[in-house]
């Protein structure tokens, strides 16, 4: 289409998996899948009884990623029997891209250099939209859509519109992505993003640690979005560059908007203003400021989840905890994302920080944010969380409240026992 209108970057990653030089909104294609991920729970156990009943194989095993997260480690006989089924099935199908128990599947994906810009991707979780902080175009799909991309490696969609979500100004201290995702989230409403390609952009995204964008991006899900976009820089390059990515693969000016490019709406924020932020039960929607809630007691403070357990996020906690113990009466629970941020938690120092504030280290993995293993919660009790949702009986007992903040809100409420601002515990 010579001389045809500028197009976002969601239109550009449409266009350039279905083969088009050009697609605009609403427009339907056949997309090719670059690569397909999946997890235990969704993953195998769901898509293998229907290949067997339509006799078909994998269109590319080496396509295909499969990450076990939700049932790891295996607290008895049925999630043990889960993990047995995934390990037999990636063997029977070819599959090499298998991490078994090395951390959540949004994390540990970009962590073992699966994704580059300019990438087509499906993923068997809702959290899929973790990819977008990448440049690539990657959201989530069940499993008779999976089951589809795993026979065809395509996948129809509608082209989305775009809604940008334009940051300016410096985050203040003990102030985070989650904040930022909590204050869009109370804005727009969990269907703000009506199913559509959010894009976020401005100063602030740009000035953001690659961890911290993934937050972002992971919890356009609970904006209702279908992908949550963020143009590969810089920041993106040194990250994919350091975990093994060649510097050939990561093609970052292909992969910006147009100069003009249309969207279908935009919202602006200021970054300078936001406070820590916490979102109270049942819905990331129904966040406000701190200050709302401060003095809420909580019998437990979770820092886990693909959304709340990185690397960085762990810092955040190690900086309000040092020097700290955990308050009498509330218990703290830190599950790190993935192994490596285990290990390397381990070697700066972090782990013994929140270890010796009274925290205890859980396994990696989705754990006590989908309702799994350690963690969960009992009758009328409230926890604190970093996780990514707060919905009713998500994390145990359905009259069980569970409040949303970031690494650094929940540390300080350990501390105090109660909800509380984290810049009165920074220096």
């Amino acid at each position: 289409m010579t001389g045809s209108p500028p197009m976002t970057l969601a239109e550009k990653l449409v266009a350039r998996a279905a083969g088009l030089q050009a697609v605009r909104p609403g427009e339907v294609v056949t997309a090719k899948v670059d690569l397909a991920m999946m997890h235990d729970s969704g993953g195998p156990r769901r898509v293998a009884p229907m290949l067997e009943r339509l006799q078909a194989k994998l269109w590319d095993p080496d396509r295909v990623v499969v990450i076990s997260d939700h049932y790891v480690p295996a607290v008895d006989a049925e999630s043990a029997g889960i993990l047995d089924l995934t390990r037999k099935w990636v063997k029977a199908t070819g599959v090499s891209k298998f991490h078994d128990m090395q951390g959540i599947c949004h994390v540990v994906l970009p962590e073992r250099g699966h994704l580059r810009p300019g990438m087509f991707v499906v993923g068997g979780d809702s959290h899929s939209p973790t990819g977008g902080a990448f440049g690539a175009y990657m959201f989530g799909v069940g499993a008779t859509e999976m089951c589809g991309v795993l026979v065809t490696g395509e996948i129809w969609l509608r082209v989305p519109e775009t809604i940008l979500l334009h940051w300016s100004g410096r985050l203040g201290p003990g102030v985070a992505a989650k904040d930022m995702i909590l204050a869009m989230c109370a804005k727009l409403g969990m269907d703000g993003g009506r199913y559509q390609a959010i894009q976020y952009a401005g100063e602030t995204i740009a000035g953001l640690a690659m961890q911290e964008r993934m937050t972002l991006s992971n919890m356009a899900a609970e904006l209702g979005a279908q992908v949550g976009l963020i143009a590969p820089d810089a920041v993106t390059k040194d990250y994919l560059l350091g975990v093994g990515v060649p510097g050939s693969e990561i093609d970052l000016a292909a992969w910006q908007a147009g100069e003009g490019a249309v969207v279908a709406e935009r919202h602006d924020f200021d970054a300078a203003s936001l406070s820590p932020m916490v979102a109270a039960p049942h819905s990331p929607a129904n966040s406000a400021a701190v200050a709302e809630h401060k003095g809420v007691s909580v019998d437990q403070a979770y820092i886990g989840a693909c959304t709340g357990a990185k690397i960085n996020d762990l810092r955040m906690a190690a900086s309000v905890l040092k020097g700290r113990r955990v308050a009498s009466g509330t218990r703290l629970l830190i599950a790190p994302a993935s192994a490596r941020t285990t290990a390397e938690a381990a070697a700066d120092g972090t782990l013994a920080t929140l270890t010796e504030a009274g925290a205890i280290l859980l396994s990696s993995g989705c754990g006590a944010c989908a309702g799994y293993g350690a963690g969960v919660l009992a009758e009328n009790e409230t926890c604190i969380a970093s996780t990514a949702r707060n919905f009713k009986g998500r994390m145990g007992a359905g009259s069980s409240k569970v409040y949303l903040g970031s690494p650094y809100t929940v540390a300080a409420s350990a501390v105090a026992g109660r909800i509380a601002d984290p810049r009165e515990f920074l220096s």
